[in-house]
């Protein structure tokens, strides 16, 4: 038995040499597989990201595309009362993403409140058809028969609910699941920065265009009730996606300051300004600097310096209200002048939202010239052109559309007008072709391609690390505040001309009431008392 429990020693013996041999190979091992797999878990997130941010945007770009003749045709709203929902529904949708922000550094865990929002998203989506209900296109046993029936009332009810919660789950969307800080931009130069926003808008103005298109055509003439389950569809491929990748792709930024920070230095320091006023301009070389523990104020010096830093951007960030009101023409303005054009083409009726599509193919064009000159004349350590210069020549270029605008606006009223037929309803049209507008929409284009990518190029790169997210909710802000301005500009030009639209909307009316009662004549009365149409005698 000795030989025995000898062998059983060696045996033990081998065993253990070959654990401790596998011990020792395994942490490398396990260090080459993290070091593998972590760049794939990256570009993973990142893609999950990216198509989380274009399947919200579908979803925003089918609600508001054709919102305008939705609200005319369907709710009986007046032409600029539609203009004013839907520029308050797109700045509520920018909004939303700082209130959201501040809920879930605050009050409200992010996993839990991004279940939330996607859940308000979806309910918001899924209620859009249900004031579009019922369809126009069902017939059951060769009769048009109403699912259901809504008055005037509950349909704006339930519409305005709808658009409430949907831009409630667009905030928590942009906010939680898909900031800028998700993308990992903390060690790229100015260069790359610029390329990132250049290329991430170039994405995004695609993805509407393409809505534009579809959507718009499907609801205008297609169905057009059937159009707004396109965004229901839409959310439900983002929710998968988030399925798919649940905690990777909820991000995390860091805790070390918020937007209340900054609001309360500004406070304590205007605070401190009007209590110790023989103070101000004195003893500190900025306003600022009263909020500070030093000048009896209650923040720290890297607070307080954080956002000095962010106020030199408020020049930047007031201009943004101005264009911003220029570029909610398109959605408003810019759609209602579409609209009361000829949108006849070789007997084909363009949809109106597709007139997007001429403001969005300067920037698909100029993003990739842009890009080669910038790869071309500028070597990796210089950072390009100003951005400044394009900001300015950007503002320069939504100017001259608005006036632009305003002369063929001048022009459309001197042609005669025309009957035309917009989602099976019969309007009076100027006889001036659509594209007559096209010179505006491209000026407006260029401006969006100049403008926005540069903006945020700024906000993100001249403020420290730690407040570039506060940054860029600053830039929402002030860009959401553009939206209102422009719903204020449109309800003041309606009351200073309310008696003269007034007038003339009333004449179109009757113009309307008398065309569509010489038709219904034609059709019935016309032909049994042997009297010939216009048709019959041609």
């Amino acid at each position: 038995m000795p030989g025995a429990d000898s062998g059983e020693v060696q045996e033990k013996q081998l065993w253990d040499a070959a654990a401790d041999k596998e011990q020792r190979l395994t942490p490398s091992r396990r260090n080459h597989a993290r070091n593998v797999s972590q760049p794939e878990k990256k570009l993973q997130e990142a893609i999950c990201v990216l198509l989380v941010e274009l399947c919200e945007r579908f979803t925003f770009f089918g609600i508001v595309c054709n919102m305008i003749l939705f609200c005319t045709v369907r709710l009986g709203y007046r032409n600029y009362q539609a203009a004013i929902v839907n520029m308050c529904f797109v700045g509520t949708s920018m909004l939303t993403p700082v209130l959201v922000g501040w809920l879930a550094e605050c009050l409200v865990g992010r996993t839990k409140l991004v279940c939330i929002c996607m859940f308000l998203h979806f309910l918001g989506t899924a209620l859009l058809p249900v004031v579009a209900f019922p369809f126009e296109d069902i017939y059951i046993d060769r009769r048009h028969i109403l699912l259901h029936t809504l008055t005037k009332k509950e349909q704006k009810i339930v519409f305005y609910f709808a658009l409430l919660t949907a831009s409630l789950g667009i905030g928590g969307i942009r906010a939680i699941v898909c900031p800028l800080s998700a993308y990992n931009l903390e060690d790229c130069g100015p260069k790359e920065l610029l390329s990132f926003f250049n290329w991430f808008y170039w994405l995004i103005n695609l993805n509407s265009a393409v809505v534009f298109v579809s959507i718009s055509y499907i609801q205008q003439s297609v169905a057009r009730n059937l159009g707004f389950l396109i965004p229901f569809v839409s959310i439900l491929m983002a929710m998968i996606t988030i399925h798919m990748v649940r905690g990777e792709m909820i991000y995390k930024p860091k805790t070390d300051s918020s937007l209340l920070t900054t609001f309360g230095v500004i406070a304590s320091a205007l605070k401190t300004c009007c209590v110790r006023y023989r103070y101000f301009g004195g003893g500190v070389t900025n306003w600022l600097d009263h909020a500070k523990e030093n000048y009896g104020g209650h923040y720290s010096e890297i607070q307080v310096e954080s956002t000095k830093s962010l106020a030199r951007l408020f020049p930047l960030f007031a201009f943004q209200i101005l264009y911003r009101t220029c570029i909610m023409q398109i959605p408003s303005g810019y759609y209602l002048q579409t609209m009361n054009s000829n949108l006849n083409f070789s007997g084909f009726v363009l949809p109106i939202a597709a007139m997007n599509v001429i403001s969005i193919v300067p920037l698909l064009i100029l993003v990739p010239i842009l890009e080669c000159i910038n790869s071309c004349l500028f070597s990796s350590k210089e950072s390009g052109c100003s951005p400044t210069i394009y900001i300015v020549v950007g503002q320069l270029s939504a100017a001259l559309s608005v006036m632009v605008a305003g002369f063929s606006e001048i022009h459309r009223k001197h042609f005669p007008q025309v009957e035309q037929t917009l989602s099976e309803e019969i309007l009076l049209v100027s006889s001036m072709p659509c594209f007559h507008l096209t010179p505006q929409y491209v000026l407006l284009g260029v401006a969006e391609a100049l403008v926005t990518p540069s903006c945020s190029l700024l906000s993100f790169w001249l403020v420290p690390e730690r407040i570039r997210g506060i940054s860029m909710h600053f830039l929402t802000l002030f860009n959401g505040a553009g939206c209102f301005l422009g719903a204020f500009f449109v309800q003041t030009a309606h009351t200073g001309t309310q008696g003269e639209v007034v007038l003339r909307c009333d004449r179109q009316k009757g113009d309307m009431a008398q065309s569509k009662l010489r038709r219904s004549w034609e059709k019935t009365a016309a032909p049994m008392a042997g009297v010939p149409c216009k048709s019959q005698e041609s």
